[in-house]
């Protein structure tokens, strides 16, 4: 193997950082691919895994695009997890060999050491969890990529439009990825209209072909309630104040995922940012703008590692830039040492086994995803509907069982796909099995809603389940404690949002809108045959097949009441 390159001649080094970016990227591509296969299913990964099942132009929280993958991956390639996380896995590989294009025509052997540090940190090494992150971070990189390449040529020719039409097109897949990316078109308006202006008509066909993105997305949030407007710009911001700890934590969080090291060298060298940020204005503003705005929102909300994770893979080219050609290879060896440890964690997590966590908080949920299938079997019993009382278990329930699992309950501000799809007067009169979680829950708490309500547990691998049993669901009683309920939290759509339809408020109150209508409409305790019906019925999909099962001996109600 090569010693790490350390020269002051930029065309030697570019071409001996070549066997460590192919050993490096082999080496992580099969380490990443092996924690793919290993690591159960997650509850956000079952939860978008359930959007492939269903595909559509929209589902709650996000813009479709991580469905369009699963739907994709999983009819050409199969349902399993793994396949679901290829392109989590090969993610660092087309990210950075995006970045690596994009630059190698201005310095080859930055571009190398830019694209070697994405690599070698942790995320680089280690992730690969399929979420609505990584279609973004995607499209993000090969729009950025595209556009670079477009900002290169000399003329505006019939290529240069082409090209940045070809950017905006890739725009318009970020945005249809996750709203994070209007960030980056934010980037590019700062760039264009600070230092291209005579590039304005390039910009201006980017931004159309763009928009193709957001009119889509609007088309089918405006017929569906408006859940991707009320989940990321209203439900989720409720009771958000401000702390002082919080742009403290993102300042933490953004020396980790830049790594120690390379930040302590980024700020021994930061007087030579300036020349860097003005020899590379488009890096520049990509780099600043979205990170600035995450910035200013740290004062309020806590900012997730994930919501950067499009963007920060170019501030390793920044500093690739920043940096004196003698401090590239400290760089890598920082970054790589950094990256080695939690690799090692890594490893040791995948070799240890269940028994290693029993005495963790953890423990009951890693059992659930572990030892889902064995677990299930304990609760399900010849026509009982299995609920859960939350978002990530009953995804990640319905996902080994390959049957959608209902949310009982009012369930939060996100994760709401249940108002789409379930329509709970298909479970009139039924008996409904809920999974409750690890801690004992009141059955009184459910009396209202069933004929007969019971509680027992269930014992997997020395973690306990709590479920409530009820007998003889009653729809009415559900619409108006928790329909209405569910209504009242998270259905405040704006009057200035038209909607053509809501099939949540169809069902519940017969109308386009139940609250925020001006009268509001009210609730009525329908009975059941007058119900509004949702055009998709998973009732029967949901019933446990037919086969013979007793309910195990754990499965005596609590305190000995039968």
């Amino acid at each position: 193997m090569h010693a790490l390159p350390l020269s002051t001649d930029p065309a030697t080094p570019a071409r001996r950082w070549g066997p460590w970016l192919l050993a490096v990227g082999l080496g992580s591509l099969l380490l990443r691919a092996l924690i793919a296969w290993k690591l159960p299913i997650t509850g956000d990964e079952a939860f978008f895994w359930w959007w492939g099942v269903y595909p559509d132009w929209g589902y709650s929280d996000h813009p479709p695009m991580v469905g369009w993958f699963n739907a994709a991956l999983g009819r050409m390639l199969g349902d399993s997890t793994f396949v679901m996380r290829l392109p989590a896995v090969l993610l660092p590989l087309l990210v950075g060999g995006a970045i690596g294009l994009a630059l190698r025509g201005l310095d080859r052997e930055r571009a190398a050491v830019a694209v070697l540090l994405f690599w070698l940190t942790p995320i680089g090494l280690l992730q690969v969890l399929m979420t609505t992150d990584i279609p973004l971070a995607l499209w993000s990189a090969l729009s950025v990529a595209v556009l670079w390449q477009a900002e290169r040529r000399a003329r505006l020719d019939g290529r240069a439009l082409a090209l940045y039409a070809l950017a905006g097109l890739f725009l318009a897949l970020a945005f249809l990825s996750k709203y994070f990316a209007v960030l980056l078109g934010l980037a590019y308006l700062a760039h264009f209209a600070l230092f291209r202006r005579e590039r304005l008509a390039g910009f201006a066909l980017l931004l159309l072909v763009a928009l193709i993105g957001p009119a889509l997305h609007l088309a089918w949030n405006q017929a569906h309630c408006w859940p991707n407007v009320m989940f990321n710009l209203i439900n989720r911001n409720e009771g958000e104040v401000f702390e002082w700890r919080k742009p403290g934590l993102y300042l933490g969080m953004m020396v980790y995922l830049l790594t120690p090291g390379a930040a302590w060298l980024a700020w021994r060298e930061r007087g030579r940012l300036g020349a860097a940020l003005g020899a590379h204005r488009l890096l520049a503003c990509v780099v600043i703008v979205p990170h600035a705005v995450f910035a200013l929102l740290a004062f309020k909300k806590v900012i997730g590692l994930h919501w950067v994770l499009a963007f920060y893979p170019f501030l390793f080219a920044l500093l690739a830039f920043v940096l004196p050609r003698a401090a590239l290879r400290k760089a890598v060896i920082a970054v790589a040492v950094f990256g080695g440890l939690h690799v090692l964690a890594a490893l040791g997590v995948m070799a240890s086994s269940l028994a290693h966590w029993q005495r963790s908080s953890l423990y009951p949920s890693i059992v659930r995803s572990v030892k889902t299938s064995e677990l299930l079997a304990q609760v399900e019993a010849p026509g009982v509907i299995v609920m859960a009382s939350a978002f990530t278990p009953a995804s990640i329930y319905g996902h080994a069982r390959r049957h959608y699992m209902p949310v009982f309950g009012t369930g939060k501000f996100h994760s709401r796909q249940d108002d789409q799809l379930v329509d709970f007067a298909d479970f009139e009169g039924h008996t409904l099995r809920i999974i409750v979680g690890n801690k004992p829950v009141d059955p009184a708490r459910y009396a209202d809603f069933f004929d007969q309500v019971r509680a027992f547990s269930v014992q997997q691998d020395g973690a306990t389940f709590h479920v409530i049993e009820g007998q003889g669901f009653r729809l009415a009683a559900y619409r108006l404690g928790v329909l209405a309920e569910i209504d009242r939290r998270y259905y405040q759509i704006p009057r200035m949002l038209p909607m053509s339809d809501c099939a949540f408020c169809q069902r519940l109150c017969g109308a386009v809108r139940c609250s925020g209508a001006e009268p509001p409409v009210p609730v009525p305790a329908l009975p059941p045959a007058q119900a509004p019906r949702a055009p998709l019925r998973l009732a029967e999909a949901l019933r446990a097949p037919a086969v013979p099962a007793q309910a195990p001996a754990s499965a005596a109600p609590e305190g000995g009441a039968e």
